[in-house]
């Protein structure tokens, strides 16, 4: 399995968790809300009303969710280029990113990557790069050594 295999598997691992943990969650709050209906004969919409706040917050996470799932499919780890685009891994003079979504730092084989959306300040920095280009953020200014 290729590196970028490797860090794709990472991300996409990452996003079936959270997918996991909003259906989780969503599935306490209706328990909750359930017990609250039968336990309850009184008027006491504010307990139901947070939990109700709560099952419609983390339903728009799950489709959150659903949506990187889905725009990870796009990512491509035989995308040969010499421009950093979607599926990219740029290797610059002092760290490496992988072009797919934002879930930040990953250690692999000893090695640190960086797991970047191109929407991110950085992505839209690396977009279009290639070995020799330099670019600054945050100050520090980075030298692609190579676009994998």
């Amino acid at each position: 399995m290729t590196i970028k295999q490797q860090l794709l598997q990472v991300c996409n691992a990452y996003v079936e968790k959270r997918i996991l943990d909003y259906k989780n969650e969503i599935e306490l709050i209706k328990e909750s809300i359930e017990s609250n209906d039968k336990g309850n004969s009184e008027d006491d919409d504010a307990g139901n009303g947070k939990l109700l706040n709560d099952l419609e917050k983390n339903n728009g996470y799950l489709n959150d969710a659903r949506k990187t799932q889905e725009y990870l499919k796009l990512v491509k780890t035989n995308l040969l280029s010499p421009n950093a685009a979607l599926g990219s891994l740029v290797k610059t003079d002092s760290l490496h990113f992988f072009i797919s979504i934002s879930i930040g730092k990953i250690e692999l084989d000893n090695e640190t990557y960086y797991a970047i959306s191109l929407q991110s300040p950085i992505g839209q920095l690396l977009k279009q790069k290639q070995k020799g280009d330099t670019f600054e953020f945050n100050g520090t200014k980075y030298t692609v050594t190579d676009v994998i």
